[in-house]
């Protein structure tokens, strides 16, 4: 057995396991070891029974008395009590709902128990403790916390689970795998490199991260992993930087004529941001090395306008460009603004998504459109990932096939992964210039260390005359005047967005007792408001005199298209949806932004749902339900409510929530410890620069053959979106 063998051949990994392990992205042996806890709960404290008082947790060692289970008769729960003593005393311990442990325990058995002792009618007991049975010889050869337990006794590790897969199987698995292997994996990390930083060697951290002998030496073991993750990025983005340098582009020629043509044709004036960020995509594109910048500006900021420049002065030097967006709806969308501003210039424009093609505002079958790409008649392509898909020549698709393609624009480039975009810069010897757009601003940590392949132009500010979206904190027992004022704003002819979380609640497992349980309370899954049950709501109770739409991602793409065109068109008055209107979706009419479940949202998520009103000359406003009140959820509501700039909204986010919440952690594709490690700048810079100096010595790794095969491993697996 090694690293890379199945997780399905592990001894014990039935297949129901493996599906949920890897439901969870766990395939391999290295997955699992390499799975981290995400806490430790701290059962070293062993105590006699004697001194165990209510509260806790207190680890107890002794021998089981008695076991037996009851049924209540009005809940009909299954009550497991065992009576426990040791030479100090006696206590009886209590189990919810595991009926089976009395087959696990029997009269005379040696255990471990470990978890808070409640008082009840005047009796102390342990409440659905952890457990461990101990060997007879084991029991009584050993004192102390250090005693080879591994779900009592000690720092017992709790990791991110999924339904049917606790902590305490992932314990039972991990720790007689890590035994066998860890002194068996290479350390990726050269030894020079280790010492230069204070880094433990794989194998003490590995044992350290899952099963640590303090709290302290779990520090150290995370610190390395932090570190490894992070530089192995650096290395990642640094190499790619390298080659790029290599590769050759077709130079696009600025043609200032066309270009100051273009600007002064507008019905607004550019920004001096906006005019920045275009002449630094055209001075890039003048050279005969690919371009591969990365254009960062709010919702709403004008990004659309600085990529037609560049469309419009690649195709003017006679090359082609071809812009993809994630949706139907936005890809749509963007053709027909690039149609509206680009008309009078006689070029070629085409769409190319799933269901539709079209050329010059006419419809046109795929292979018709295809044809007109190859011979070079279509100046500017837009489309979905469709424009990439259609290699499958199964579907009796043609492949797409470009004379000459020089500019490749991705709108919302996280949303596309790196060989998505490799699909469309290989188009022949030359490598056409790539130009990666997002309205998700990136906190300068992840910018250096996701992002350090990429040039970055930065449009900062906002269109002059765009009025301040009013943002509210809306309380439960507010939410009628809220009704009230959205009735208020549709009577006056304007439209409004309700959007919905769409979240799953996370396993719980049955050993988790009392305190999971009062866990799952406080979450209020129940609560969470489905799209399909607040459109009846509002559409049947609160507004049965409103028009109201649903929007939801499980609906057909035609269904969409048709929701959306009506809402665009006025014909619906509130739109019910999910997150699938968080990008790209332009309503200048809508001026109301409601969500509900708010603090389930990031703040970039939030800032994009706010974004989608407040685009015309009428004053909007975004309510924020929350019917949650911790510290960190006031604190980032607060900061919707203080702050317009999302710039600002992304910092404050990594720092009120953490970076292991912050919502890039999903949104980037980071592996959890690196995106752990972002607040610590130091840290980042650090591992960039260790990054640097390896490549400068040895820039294809020969020297380094571990580092070279995990890097490998690592690029494959992780997604820098």
């Amino acid at each position: 057995m090694d690293l890379d063998t199945p997780i399905g051949q592990i001894p014990r990994v039935t297949p129901q396991y493996q599906k949920r392990l890897e439901r969870m992205g766990i395939e391999t042996v290295r997955d699992i070891l390499f799975h981290f806890p995400h806490r430790y709960d701290d059962f070293s404290r062993i105590v006699p029974i004697s001194q165990a008082d209510v509260g806790g947790p207190f680890c107890l060692e002794g021998r089981i008395l008695e076991i037996k289970n009851l049924r209540t008769p009005r809940k009909k729960m299954v009550i497991t009590q065992a009576l426990m003593a040791d030479n100090s005393g006696k206590i009886r311990a209590v189990w919810f709902n595991q009926p089976y442990l009395i087959k696990t325990f029997k009269k005379g058995d040696y255990v471990c128990l470990a978890g808070k002792i409640t008082k009840k009618g005047g009796s102390k007991y342990l409440s659905n403790p952890a457990y461990e049975r101990i060997p007879p010889f084991v029991f009584q050869n050993m004192a102390g916390p250090k005693k080879g337990l591994t779900h009592t006794g000690r720092l017992v590790p709790v990791y991110p689970e999924t339904e049917g897969l606790s902590s305490k199987w992932l314990r039972f698995i991990i720790k007689p795998l890590l035994q066998k292997l860890r002194n068996k994996i290479a350390d990726p990390l050269p030894d020079k490199l280790r010492e230069e930083n204070g880094l433990i060697p794989l194998a003490k951290a590995l044992w350290q991260i899952h099963f640590p002998d303090s709290l302290k030496a779990a520090g150290e073991a995370r610190k390395r992993f932090s570190f490894e993750e992070l530089f192995l990025i650096s290395l990642f983005v640094l190499r790619e930087r390298m080659r790029l340098m290599k590769e050759k582009a077709r130079a696009v020629p600025i043609n200032i004529r066309a270009v100051k043509n273009f600007i002064g044709r507008l019905p607004f004036k550019l920004t001096d941001d906006q005019k920045k960020a275009a002449w630094q995509i055209l001075k890039d594109m003048e050279r005969e090395r690919p371009m591969n910048r990365l254009l960062e500006g709010d919702v709403g900021s004008g990004k659309t306008i600085v990529t037609m420049i560049a469309c419009l002065n690649a195709a003017r030097a006679g090359r082609q460009a071809v812009f993809m967006a994630p949706t139907e709806i936005l890809a749509k969308q963007h053709f027909q603004t690039f149609s509206q501003f680009l008309k009078g210039y006689r070029l070629g424009i085409g769409l190319m998504t799933g269901r539709e093609s079209r050329f010059k505002n006419r419809k046109v079958s795929r292979r018709e459109l295809l044809e007109k790409v190859r011979k070079g008649r279509v100046d500017i392509l837009i489309g979905t990932q469709a424009l990439i898909q259609n290699k499958e020549r199964k579907r009796g698709r043609t492949a797409i096939s470009f004379k000459n393609l020089s500019l490749v624009v991705i709108d919302e480039q996280h949303r596309f992964g790196v060989e998505q975009r490799a699909t469309l810069s290989q188009q022949g010897d030359l490598i056409p210039h790539l130009l990666s757009m997002t309205a998700t601003p990136i906190p300068r940590t992840l910018a250096l260390t996701i992002y350090g392949d990429l040039d970055i132009s930065l449009i900062r500010e906002m269109p002059k005359g765009r009025k301040k979206i009013i943002t509210r904190i809306v309380p439960p027992r507010k939410r009628n005047e809220a009704y009230d004022f959205i009735r208020k704003e549709i009577r006056k002819g304007r439209q409004a967005f309700v959007i919905c979380p769409r979240i799953e609640p996370s396993a719980i497992s049955a050993s988790a007792g009392e305190e999971a349980e009062e866990d799952f309370k406080q979450l209020r899954w129940a609560e969470v408001k489905a799209v399909k049950e607040e459109y009846d709501k509002l559409s049947k109770d609160i507004f049965p005199d409103l028009r109201v739409g649903q929007l939801h991602g499980k609906m057909k793409s035609g269904e969409k298209e048709e929701i959306m065109k009506g809402f665009a068109k006025g014909e619906i008055d509130l739109l019910v949806s999910t997150s699938v209107v968080e990008v790209g979706i332009d309503v200048p009419n809508a001026t109301v932004m409601m969500i509900e479940g708010a603090e389930k949202f990031g703040l970039a998520q939030l800032h994009q749902f706010r974004g989608r009103v407040g685009r015309a000359k009428f004053q909007s406003y975004c309510f924020l339900f929350t019917e949650i009140y911790s510290r960190t959820v006031v604190a980032r509501l607060r900061a919707m409510v203080s702050s317009q700039n999302g710039f600002e909204l992304a910092e404050k986010d990594l720092q009120i929530r953490g970076p292991g919440d912050f919502e890039g952690r999903r949104q980037w594709g980071v592996p959890d410890l690196a995106m752990a490690s972002l607040k610590d700048i130091s840290l980042v810079e650090k591992t960039r620069e260790a990054a640097k100096k390896i490549l400068e010595e040895d820039r294809e790794l020969k020297k380094h053959p571990q580092l070279r095969e995990r890097l490998k491993a690592f690029g494959q697996r992780i997604h820098l979106e």
